[in-house]
């Protein structure tokens, strides 16, 4: 249905990972373009079995495919263990194997060093803007999210929801990651109210009711399942003081809002706020990482309190990306920009707003949300 902008190097004789969260189209990917691939299923649980128990059995079941041309591992987290036979294998036959994952936190946890380098790494990503075309909605995208499954379930609100408690179950409590499955719930709930904010462990832990280093450790199971990112502070070359902890963001805007509970007291511009954030930052995310681009993304805010959502760096360009719903401009809401364009002048500002107007003002490039999701591409590689 979605024309995928993941482009791995199939022609190449290197062994591939692909890393993504649960959902984010890995397996409908590969069996679109890899038909005549060996595809093993770690969720299927005699195949599981039969591997966990016996890593050696690889070898007799890629013997008996004849006629296949990459060995696919799919959920490859699931056995750490065969990536030591993985790795014997591509030394002694010279298989190319594509491994999949939605979590690194049991290859770190077994001491794994992914291949050590003989293997080239990939991520993929939510949908973006390039890949759905005049498919691309915003308010969806904006209450759903982008992954494929909230295009095509007839309701993306109970996909998202069963999304949330596929993860919780499989993920967390079949690999032991935390036995207390309530805890870890109101966990997640207060992490939400982190979305786009700085992250402060203690004062989560004080909403949750537990200790700060468990509190930390559940921050560390997110973003080993790839479904949290922590952005840091650009302090690079820094002229002024600046915050010293990280932003914190689920991947995805419609797993965050399905984690998100509404309360009476809720402001709805600060939800709306933290979701048209999260849609910018996993479209960065993706559209580098696709096209190779290499970018490191952080945020900068001072101690004075000037903050600029989104700094992309790298030695493809380095940009400024501040965020706001309005549907006007003001010179208040540049403030930030002007000041972050004064310490770093070789920077390219640019101002995304839920109005109509591509604008310049003075150094600054204005532009509608969603003309520069569209323009994205562009604007990183320029």
């Amino acid at each position: 249905m979605f024309k995928r902008m993941l482009n791995l190097p199939l022609e190449h004789q290197s062994s591939l990972f692909l890393f993504g969260p649960r959902g984010t189209g890995k397996t409908s990917w590969i069996k679109a373009n890899m038909p005549n691939a060996l595809y093993i299923d770690l969720l299927q649980f005699q195949t599981y079995e039969e591997l966990a128990t016996n890593p050696g059995r690889l070898e007799n079941i890629i013997a008996q495919a004849t006629t296949a041309d990459w060995i696919v591992i799919d959920e490859v987290q699931r056995c750490p263990e065969l990536l030591n036979e993985v790795h014997r294998l591509i030394e002694l036959k010279k298989y190319r194997f594509l491994l999949t994952g939605s979590s690194a936190r049991s290859l770190r946890r077994q001491g794994v060093n992914l291949l050590a380098g003989r293997a080239l790494r990939y991520n993929m990503h939510p949908l973006i803007y390039q890949e759905l075309g005049d498919a691309f909605n915003l308010e969806h995208a904006l209450k759903f999210g982008l992954l494929p499954m909230t295009f095509e379930h007839q309701s993306p609100a109970q996909y998202l929801e069963n999304y949330v408690q596929t993860y919780l179950r499989e993920e967390v409590a079949a690999e032991g990651l935390t036995r207390n499955l309530i805890t870890f719930t109101r966990f997640l709930e207060a992490a939400s109210f982190s979305q786009g904010g700085l992250l402060n462990v203690t004062e989560v832990a004080r909403d949750v009711g537990i200790n700060r280093l468990t509190v930390a450790n559940y921050f560390s199971i997110l973003e080993d399942l790839l479904i949290a990112i922590q952005v840091p502070v650009f302090t690079k070359r820094a002229k002024r003081k600046v915050v010293a902890h990280a932003k914190f963001y689920f991947f995805d805007t419609g797993v965050y809002r399905i984690i998100r509970p509404r309360r009476p007291l809720d402001i709805t511009e600060e939800i709306d706020g933290a979701a048209l954030e999260t849609l910018f930052l996993q479209s960065l995310r993706a559209v580098s990482d696709y096209n190779n681009l290499g970018y490191e993304i952080y945020f900068w805010r001072t101690q004075a309190g000037s903050e600029v959502d989104f700094i992309t760096y790298g030695n493809n360009g380095f940009q400024a990306f501040e965020i706001k719903r309005s549907t006007k401009i003001n010179n208040k809401d540049l403030k930030a920009l002007k000041s972050f364009g004064e310490d770093y002048p070789e920077a390219k500002l640019y101002f995304l707003y839920c109005g109509n107007l591509k604008l310049q003002i003075d150094n600054i490039t204005c532009l509608p949300f969603e003309m520069a999701l569209k323009e994205l591409p562009q604007i990183l590689a320029s």
